[in-house]
């Protein structure tokens, strides 16, 4: 049997809120499986759903989702599907976690239950254009950087637990407004909806399958998105306007426009950060000079000690 070409392979993006209540077992069973698959990619168990990204092969992930269709709790989930040159993760994990979403709150939010409306792709476009409706990024403030909805707030936020501070501070005046939220695959936004709705927010509604849906739309073709989106595997980022693509993103270093993003090289640091091609040669991966020099300094230090 020939060996996969390397365009043979896909990207699966997925969640589903719903209640597991074994899900310590369903996550080593679903990890056995995966690899027997030969899967990578992140997937994150817990008693209120399943949330995933995985590659491999056509023939493995179409395997893959069959398996998911027959499972009672996942018949009805829905992939978001890419197309890629390889593998998009270096390797697999699979691992029962408290919440899919990590809020930390001691409110009852279950998503599973109550959410905002699921707007479409072309309901979501037209309420954009609308002066009346406020619209909120559901992700953190790197992944707004790099692209985002034109007109849509910042959220001064790192990690998703920081979400419920940040809505009480700054949107508790905006109860009685149509709020329309959004995120890279659905998972983070549903979460956010079931929140505000808690908090005594009227009308809140989400992108039915985040930007990635959304770009991909025939009809709206990724129009008023401004930039890349971020994704959580080896790719990065990838494109969503079709109509005008445009760069937001700013270098780290220098401010020119730039959409790449990386990692510090100092393994004690590792701070995401944009780099247009320019820096990213002249600062070699590092953020600053100061974490250069630490790992210069103790690759010296190394160097010595292994000398004597």
């Amino acid at each position: 049997m020939d060996a996969p070409t390397t365009t043979n392979y896909q990207v699966l993006l997925y969640y589903k809120y719903v209640h597991i209540e074994n899900y310590e077992a369903l996550a080593k069973e679903h990890l056995a499986f995966c690899k027997e698959l030969n899967l990578r990619g992140r997937v994150s168990i817990a008693y209120e759903g399943i949330n995933g990204t995985v590659s491999g092969t056509k023939e493995e992930t179409d395997k893959y989702m069959e398996y998911m269709h027959d499972h009672p709790l996942f018949h009805d989930m829905q992939f978001k599907i890419d197309e890629h040159d390889g593998h998009a993760f270096k390797r697999l994990s699979v691992r029962p976690r408290k919440e899919v979403v990590t809020w930390r709150i001691d409110e009852e939010v279950d998503p599973s239950r109550v959410t905002g409306t699921h707007l479409s792709p072309k309901e979501f476009n037209e309420h954009l254009k609308r002066d009346d409706v406020i619209v909120i990024d559901g992700r953190n403030e790197f992944e707004y950087d790099l692209g985002h909805f034109r007109g849509a707030i910042r959220p001064q936020v790192n990690t998703t637990r920081e979400f419920p501070e940040w809505v009480r501070k700054n949107l508790s005046e905006h109860k009685d407004k149509k709020i329309i939220t959004y995120c890279t695959g659905g998972i983070r936004c549903e979460k956010l909806t079931s929140f505000l709705i808690s908090e005594g927010f009227e009308d809140v509604a989400q992108l039915d399958g985040g930007i990635v849906t959304y770009g991909k739309d025939p009809e709206v073709k990724g129009e008023l998105f401004d930039g890349k989106c971020y994704v959580f595997d080896e790719r990065i980022s990838v494109p969503v306007n079709q109509v005008e693509p445009v760069i937001i993103g700013k270098c780290y270093h220098c401010d020119q426009p730039a959409e790449t993003y990386i990692n510090c090289a100092n393994d004690f640091c590792h701070r995401q950060h944009i780099v247009c091609p320019t820096c990213q040669e002249k600062y070699q991966h590092f953020c600053s000079k100061k974490c250069e020099d630490l790992v210069t300094q103790k690759q010296v230090k190394e160097l010595v000690e292994t000398s004597i």
